[in-house]
């Protein structure tokens, strides 16, 4: 009976919409919150091979620590992706899939070679396909094919981005081809020596649309570079100069932040989310492992 209610107020139903924010002390605590989350979430929904649990994955520094706490409780046998398909939210046009800077090459190397998921189950735009929309629009299909997204995992950029729809983009938007703009070109060139000659223009990139549809959101907000695009997250209107507003919109979505995150909140808004924190954190309370 427990674990129904723990689900039921976890998942959320289309007459309890619920947005929540999670507020960790710092970015370690932040990571491994997130990472219990996916993992309850995961066993919670007793996937098998009539019935996979679908995952939307981010890359950047800001999932990093998640996806470390995500292989530990794997080889500690608490976790299994055997039955999980994940859709990355984007990938550079252009560069070889084999680069140190794809986004093939991050989620294989930090994610997907630890663990037990199927390599055909692991969904990755290509930014060298033949054809940019058609493989746009085949990622949407094999979405929709998958029963749609269970849960889409993303971060933000500074500016209040998410995935690779920028100051501007359209909050319907789908998959699509995307011309990055200078600022994120510049933010970029850290992983690529500082050469801007270096940096992709170009990537391929699921919209908000895409990630409005999925049944639940968690946002990974970290550091004090992200506090005002918190604050434009959840404190003012949706604005479609500030893309990741739209989830203000999603019937359930989670915002997991550290402190430095919360620095341009209202002391209020801070103050209640820290007095229901208790009640979010029995959501990560360990639950039985999955049976491979």
């Amino acid at each position: 009976m427990y674990l129904c209610r723990l689900y039921l107020y976890a998942v959320g139903t289309e007459l309890t919409p619920i947005m929540r924010l999670v507020i960790l002390d710092d970015y370690a605590l932040a990571s491994e919150w997130a990472a219990k989350y996916i993992c309850n979430r995961i066993i919670q929904y007793n996937p098998g091979p009539d019935k996979y649990f679908t995952l939307g994955l981010p890359t950047g520094s800001t999932p990093f620590g998640c996806y470390k706490k995500l292989i530990e409780y794997h080889k500690r046998g608490d976790l299994s992706f055997k039955y999980v398909k994940t859709f990355n939210m984007d990938e550079y046009v252009g560069l070889p899939r084999d680069h140190p800077e794809s986004y093939h090459s991050y989620m294989w190397n930090n994610f997907f070679k630890h663990v037990d998921i199927d390599p055909n189950n692991a969904h990755i735009l290509d930014g060298n396909a033949a054809d940019l929309q058609a493989e746009c629009e085949e990622f949407e299909r094999k979405i929709q094919e998958a029963d749609g997204i269970e849960l889409f995992v993303g971060g933000i950029g500074p500016d209040g981005h998410i995935a690779f729809n920028e100051p501007g983009s359209s909050l319907v938007s789908r998959t699509r081809l995307k011309t990055l703009a200078m600022d994120t070109i510049l933010a970029n060139a850290k992983y690529f020596d500082g050469d801007l000659s270096k940096v992709p223009t170009m990537a391929l990139t699921v919209g908000v649309g895409t990630v409005m549809d999925a049944r639940e959101v968690m946002i990974l907000i970290t550091g004090a570079h992200k506090a005002f695009a918190l604050y434009k997250a959840i404190e003012e209107g949706v604005n479609h100069m500030w893309t990741v507003s739209a989830f203000q919109q999603h019937p359930r979505t989670i915002f997991v932040c550290d402190e430095d995150a919360t620095l341009e909140l209202r002391v209020k808004t801070v103050k209640y989310f820290k007095g229901i924190m208790h009640v979010h954190n029995k959501l990560v309370e360990p639950l039985h492992s999955m049976k491979n």
